[in-house]
């Protein structure tokens, strides 16, 4: 099969040698826009840009203190290349460079941006596929755009495309580092808001040694992020930084992430107990909701303590949001209220104080970047919870999955189907039954009717572990990441009150320990699972599929979320009457491309026709199987043909037999194709010179069958093709 490339790479010594040989490069010399990878084998660094002055751009390089070290420099050159696009795939490749691993990158985090362009979708993804798989093929990266998509070190990259919203989020930020009159900054915002990539990109933005802006125009917002950081590098050139994160297995994710970027390294992600150790000039805390006081720790009290005393603060009136106060000069947090699930979370109240402080300023992001059903669906979410929706009130997102399933077999069929389509999919429930298999391995710990699962078999970064597409989730190993698809399990802790309209909490059946020791009032602890189930139908960015064990709930939610409808289910239909309306199925196993073994045709049983087909005696259906006609038959499907009953059949579609028992080239004995006659005139009138049997497919590997007048008596079209039944 030919193929056009669309974009060439070309590998050559980065030195003033090059340059010469450059000059010939139709590309480099006639300042065409381009993208190129400077990189060095040896240290394992890279520095990617673009432009449309090759050979400046390349001088200025090779003076640069560190670039001139780099040995090799890739040149991406393509046609279709425009200032747009090659801006783009500058920033899709440091974005997917850096997540891949291979190198460490020389580039600065600012400046990246999503353009939007001519063509963008239709033509450029494919480019920018295409200049990824030559890469792998050059050795310049190993892993697949599909691969990297779904990895955590993509989803935490501090080479991010900051949104307007974080990028005003960015500024209030900076602007308040260098005010000296402010203390503690806290950037609220809802799941999904993006808190957790600003935080990062704010941690690289401070940790970089030397940012380079002057090849790059930059926006307004963006110039005005540059001037603050050149006042920031002035102030604090090498600040003592860290990150802290409340919650174990998030924490050793983004440790991870950190362990690939350049300036940053794992050891400043930490703990809130290990802010006793030193004093910062900068402390972020992402999910700080998640910041805890002295009540129901269980095996971390004795850690509390100690910490408590090494600060020299009292254990019963102070929480871990004073550790950060204490032990930072500007301390930012990363606040969410609703996402506070435990009563050893710091009180509200503590995070009302510290806003209202005269040093303090709170800045909010109202954006929604994880789901692709927007702030509509994250408020609907809220207002479901809440008891807040009118009678009968559904969400219609377009691109967004949202479906309620009555069976919990099908939607762990769904879920499974999902991971194996797209990854990243996983079942998470309430905390409604004990963790039996933590000790017993074999032991399932929910059981519902005739479906056996099991809890999470570790607590430590579980979403990425091997076999967690078949265990069940919980908020303590999923709450901060990011899924594909979810399916939350509503456990019998919550339930619904049909007389009084609204949701009720079932204490008996909630068994996280630490999770309702202490409260007395019922109110608290509802609002705590609220805001734990609202948390986790906040993980899926392309859908969230919910079951629920409580019959009322059930009946309450299919009022608001569309209901899955089982591909295996039942319906009444009305009885199928031969040629009124069904046809005989003949099981031939029709094969496009490639024929099945020969079959009898002989039919058993009798197919419902599709609406507005008038039947006909003779008519019949049978599966055609194969990729040869996709363009109009899928793989796999059921099709309704007529008996051939002659005249022309050029540009028709028909169903063909083999005379022979089986074909001597194809070794089978049906296919369908589209059938093409070719004449000529002579003194006895029409003359057949050959016919043609052509594929009609997508894939271009497919050839015509060409038969000539004697070749096409060993073969006999059996019928016409009139349409796809299903």
């Amino acid at each position: 099969m030919n193929y056009e490339p669309l974009v060439d790479i070309q590998r050559h010594p980065f030195s003033q040698v090059t340059l010469i040989d450059l000059r010939d490069n139709a590309f480099a010399a006639g300042n065409w826009p381009l993208v190129y990878i400077l990189s060095d084998e040896k240290h394992l660094r890279a520095y990617i840009g673009e432009t449309t002055n090759t050979l400046a751009r390349m001088s200025t390089h090779l003076k640069h203190n560190e670039k001139q070290l780099l040995t090799a420099v890739h040149l991406i050159t393509s046609e279709y290349f425009n200032k747009s696009a090659t801006l783009d795939i500058e920033s899709m490749l440091i974005k997917y460079m850096a997540a891949d691993g291979k190198y460490s990158l020389l580039n600065g985090n600012l400046g990246l941006a999503n353009h939007n362009y001519y063509q963008q979708n239709a033509l450029y993804d494919e480019v920018f596929r295409e200049v990824w798989n030559r890469l792998i093929a050059h050795g310049v990266v190993s892993r697949t755009l599909d691969h990297l998509d779904n990895s955590d070190v993509f989803k935490y990259s501090p080479y991010k495309s900051l949104s307007l919203d974080q990028r005003q989020g960015l500024l209030t930020i900076m602007h308040e580092i260098l005010n000296p009159s402010v203390k503690n900054i806290v950037l609220e915002g809802g799941a999904g808001t993006g808190k957790s990539v600003l935080a990062i990109f704010l941690f690289k933005l401070l940790n970089s040694e030397d940012q380079r802006f002057d090849l790059r125009e930059f926006s307004d917002d963006e110039a005005e992020i540059q001037a603050l950081l050149t006042k920031l590098k002035q102030a604090l050139p090498k600040p003592k930084m860290a990150l802290v994160v409340p919650m174990t297995s998030f924490r050793i994710t983004l440790k991870k992430a950190f362990k690939h970027v350049s300036g940053l390294s794992p050891n400043m992600v930490i703990s809130p107990s290990e802010l006793s150790r030193q004093h910062y000039d900068i402390v972020l805390v992402d999910e700080s909701h998640r910041l805890r006081k002295r009540k129901n720790l269980g095996a971390y009290f004795g850690a509390f303590d100690k910490t408590c005393n090494a600060l020299s603060m009292d254990k019963y009136s102070c929480s871990e949001v004073d550790w950060v106060c204490k032990q930072s000069n500007k301390a930012i947090f990363f606040y969410d209220q609703d996402q506070s699930i435990k009563p050893s979370d710091a009180d509200t109240d503590v995070f009302k104080s510290l806003k209202s402080a005269q040093n303090s300023v709170t800045h909010k992001l109202l954006s929604q970047f994880r789901v692709k059903g927007g702030q509509p669906y994250v408020e609907f979410v809220d207002n479901l919870l809440n008891g807040r929706l009118k009678n009968g009130a559904m969400l219609t997102a377009r691109n967004y999955e949202f479906v309620m399933f009555d069976s919990l077999n099908d939607m762990v069929s769904t879920i499974s189907e999902k991971e194996r389509q797209v990854g990243l999919s996983r079942l998470i429930a309430g905390y409604a039954w004990p963790w039996i298999s933590k000790k017993d391995p074999k032991a399932h710990d929910i059981i519902i009717g005739d479906v056996l699962l099991r809890w999470n078999s570790t607590n430590t970064d579980w979403i990425n572990t091997e076999h967690s597409h078949k265990e069940v989730g919980c908020i303590h190993t999923t709450q901060g990441y990011d899924l594909n698809y979810t399916g939350i399990i509503f456990g019998k802790e919550i339930r619904y009150d049909r007389k009084n309209q609204s949701i009720v909490i079932d204490r008996k059946n909630y068994f996280d320990r630490t999770g309702g020791q202490g409260i007395q009032d019922p109110a608290e602890l509802k609002q705590y699972i609220i805001n734990i189930y609202k948390t986790i139908m906040l993980r899926g960015i392309r859908g969230t599929f919910v079951y629920a064990c409580d019959n009322e709930l059930r009946e309450y939610l299919k009022q608001h979320i569309p209901l899955h409808t089982s591909a295996n289910a039942t319906h009444e239909v009305e009885e199928l009457v031969p040629y009124v309306n069904a046809v005989p199925l003949f099981d031939l196993q029709v094969a496009a491309g490639d024929f099945s073994e020969p079959q009898t045709a002989e039919h058993g049983e009798w197919v419902a026709l599709p609406y507005g087909v008038r039947p006909r005696e003779g008519m019949f259906a049978c599966r055609v199987i194969g990729e040869s006609m996709n363009r109009v038959i899928p793989n796999d499907t059921l099709c309704l043909f007529r008996p051939d009953n002659g005249g022309s059949r050029n540009g028709k579609t028909v169903l063909i037999e083999c005379i022979d028992n089986i074909d001597a080239d194809t070794d089978s004995r049906y296919t369908v194709k589209v059938y093409k006659s070719f004449k000529v005139a002579d003194e006895h009138g029409w003359q057949h010179t050959h016919i043609q049997l052509k594929p009609n497919s997508y894939d271009d590997s497919f050839e015509p069958l060409e038969l000539t007048e004697d070749e096409a008596l060993q073969y006999r079209v059996v019928g016409e093709f009139i349409c796809v039944i299903d």
